[in-house]
C-alpha cells in the first residue's frame, strides 16, 4: 500500500519539469492522477506513459488555469472520470524576465493571471467538494523567489508571493474543516524553465547556493507527498522550502 493509495490528486502544469515529477511521485504511492496542462496531450505522454508504468489511472485535460471556463471543464472532467478530487496541486506556472521600467502591463498580467489568478481559480472549483467531505489537501507550488525578491523578475516575484499568501489564508479558512493547506518553495531546479537561463547566471546563482548545486526535481517531490499524506497531517498553511539553503527562515 502506497502512501496515496486511492487517492485522487489533480496536478496542473503537470505535463513537464516538477509538476511531471509530482504526477509520477504520487501514481508510484498510489494515486489516480489527473494531468492538467495548457499543452497538447502529446506533450504530456511521457509523464501519462509513467504514471500508467505504475499501474494507476491516468486522466489528461489540457486547461489553461487562468480562464474560468477552462477550470471549469477540468473541474466537470475530473468528476465525471473519478467522482471527487482528495489532493489538489497548484503548480501550473510562467516566467519570465523584464525590468519594472520596461515592463508592459501585459506581461505582468499575462504572469499574475497564470500563477496567482490560476490558483485561485483552481482552488475555487475544488474546495467545494473537499469541504463537503470534510477532508483534502491543498499544495500550492510557490518559489524561493517569493520569500526574497529578485532583479527583473518582480511580477513573478509578486505572483508567488502572492501564492504564499493566499496558502496562509485559506489555510485558516479551512483547516477546522479538514481540509489542509500548504505550500512548497522550491529554489533553482534542473527543469527546462532553469535551461532557459543564461550561463553566466547559472554561474553567479550556483556561487550564492551553500549547497553549491542546483536542485533535482526528485528533490521537491518526497516534499509534495508528505503533504499530500498523512505523514503531513499536522501540516496547515507552511511553505517548505526544498532550496539548497537559498532561503534559511
Amino acid at each position: 500500500m502506497g502512501k496515496l493509495e486511492g487517492r485522487v490528486a489533480v496536478v496542473t502544469g503537470a505535463a513537464s519539469g516538477i509538476g511531471a515529477g509530482i504526477a509520477v511521485a504520487f501514481a508510484r504511492e498510489g494515486a489516480y492522477v489527473v494531468v492538467a496542462d495548457q499543452c497538447g496531450r502529446a506533450a504530456a505522454e511521457p509523464v501519462l506513459a509513467e504514471v500508467a508504468a505504475a499501474g494507476r489511472q491516468a486522466l489528461f485535460v489540457q486547461t489553461d488555469v487562468s480562464d474560468t471556463r477552462s477550470v471549469a471543464a477540468l473541474a466537470a472532467a475530473v468528476q465525471q472520470r473519478f467522482g471527487r478530487v482528495d489532493v489538489l496541486v497548484n503548480n501550473a506556472g510562467i516566467f519570465t524576465e523584464a525590468l519594472v521600467e520596461v515592463m508592459s502591463v501585459e506581461e505582468w498580467d499575462r504572469v499574475v493571471s497564470t500563477n496567482l489568478r490560476g490558483t485561485f481559480l483552481c482552488t475555487r472549483v475544488f474546495l467545494p467538494g473537499m469541504l463537503e467531505r470534510g477532508s483534502g489537501r491543498i499544495i500550492n507550488i510557490a518559489s524561493q523567489l517569493g520569500q526574497v525578491g529578485g532583479t527583473a523578475v518582480a511580477h513573478y516575484c509578486a505572483s508567488k508571493a502572492g501564492v504564499i499568501g493566499l496558502t496562509k489564508a485559506l489555510a485558516r479558512e479551512v483547516a477546522a474543516r479538514g481540509v489542509l493547506v500548504n505550500a512548497i518553495a522550491p529554489g533553482p531546479i534542473e527543469t527546462p524553465l532553469l535551461d532557459r537561463e543564461t550561463e553566466q547566471w547559472r554561474r553567479s546563482k550556483l556561487a550564492e547556493l551553500p549547497i553549491g548545486r542546483f536542485g533535482t526535481v526528485d528533490e521537491v517531490t518526497p516534499t509534495a507527498v508528505l503533504l499530500a499524506s498523512a505523514d503531513g497531517s499536522y501540516y496547515v498553511g507552511q511553505t517548505l522550502g526544498p532550496n539548497g539553503g537559498d532561503v534559511m527562515l
